[in-house]
């Protein structure tokens, strides 16, 4: 009799619980599954957890019974990844590191080594959730656990690359996916969750910036051009901060002070101490995108009113988009604050994940 042969999937196991728990559940559908540990460039000087993750990583493997392989990307990731970044912030840019990590590492290197190693799929722990529309094109779209869902940082992924990737957990709960840890007998099912920066956790990122962007010293003004302070480099600061600069000069009532501009060339950052003021000055009704992509392999209906998201966890944001050849505007039906370029733009209709793209 003949026998339908396994399909395999290679699962990115980073020695968390999300990870673990979908290598388990691809298990149980009979996929023939295989554990992969990326490891990642850590820099000097930083705790460093690799082999730690690495190690429960394993045991994952070893309770599931499945082959185990080490994928090294150091090289991969210090270029395409650390090097983006810290080149993005000299340009006075606040980049997405996690987009970019998701890009080149995940779902590039990982996912081209897994189809070359004879995979039909990679699996990731990731809190989205992947269907098939009614012309037979694979959508994206948030994960059921809205205070998890990572969709955001997904907005680069193609049709190409959504066929051959799985989001094992993308339709539970956190509590959920814990207590199934517990149930097939994973030693993830208590270890906290990682914070921070894909692979590289959390860190001080004007310290470790620092590190390669050399400390220069320049003026905190106000809003009127007075000098009223000093700070380490204009490039170390994203619009909307409240930290990380000295105010000798204090203003009235000593209200917090907000970044509202900062001029790279000359080395100020403008800041404000009321949050009127600093409404009116960094409130933006429409943004340019670059580097732009579209999920479904096609452009939305520009007729229809979206939502779009700046930031992780942000709330949504109605809008609606124009073509302009090679760039997408995006137009707020309220002025935003706080964006700043070189961060990333994904627009949803609903819970869909069209696209997005850099905000210039």
């Amino acid at each position: 009799m003949y026998m339908d042969k396994k399909l395999k999937a290679f699962v990115g196991l980073s020695g968390g619980v999300d990870s673990a728990v979908s290598a388990a559940l691809l298990q149980k559908e009979e996929y023939e599954v295989t554990g992969v540990f990326i490891k990642a460039w850590t820099p000097e000087g930083y705790p460093c957890t690799w082999k730690e993750d690495r190690r429960s990583a394993m045991k994952v493997a070893a309770v599931l019974d499945i082959p185990f392989i080490t994928l090294d990307l150091e090289k991969e990731y210090k270029k395409e990844v650390v090097d983006y970044m810290i080149e993005e912030y000299k340009k006075g840019r606040t980049p997405n590191p996690d987009v970019m990590c998701n890009k080149e590492i995940k779902f590039g290197h990982f996912l081209r080594f897994a189809l070359e190693n004879g995979a039909d799929f990679v699996a990731t722990g990731h809190y989205a959730e992947l269907s098939k529309n009614k012309e037979g094109k694979i959508t994206l779209s948030e994960g059921k656990d809205k205070n998890k869902d990572q969709s955001y940082f997904l907005w680069t992924l193609t049709q190409k690359q959504l066929g051959h990737i799985l989001f094992p957990i993308g339709h539970l709960q956190k509590p959920e996916v814990r207590k199934l840890a517990q149930k097939f007998g994973l030693p993830q099912a208590a270890r906290k969750d990682s914070q921070g920066l894909c692979f590289l956790g959390k860190i001080d990122m004007k310290e470790f910036l620092s590190r390669y962007i050399p400390h220069k010293k320049g003026n905190v003004l106000d809003k009127k051009g007075n000098v009223i302070g000093f700070h380490n480099g204009a490039l170390f600061f994203t619009i909307g901060e409240r930290h990380g600069f000295t105010v000798i000069k204090k203003s009235n009532k000593d209200a917090p002070l907000y970044v509202v501009g900062k001029n790279i060339e000359n080395n100020t950052i403008t800041v404000s101490p009321k949050i009127d003021e600093r409404q009116k000055s960094v409130s933006q009704d429409s943004v340019i995108l670059s580097d732009i992509n579209w999920t479904s392999g096609s452009m939305p209906d520009l007729s229809k009113k979206y939502l779009a998201r700046t930031r992780y966890r942000q709330e949504k944001i109605r809008c609606k988009i124009k073509n302009n050849q090679k760039e997408i505007e995006v137009f707020f039906e309220k002025p935003q604050m706080g964006i700043s370029p070189g961060q990333s733009l994904v627009l949803y209709d609903g819970e869909i994940c069209l696209g997005g793209g850099i905000i210039r």
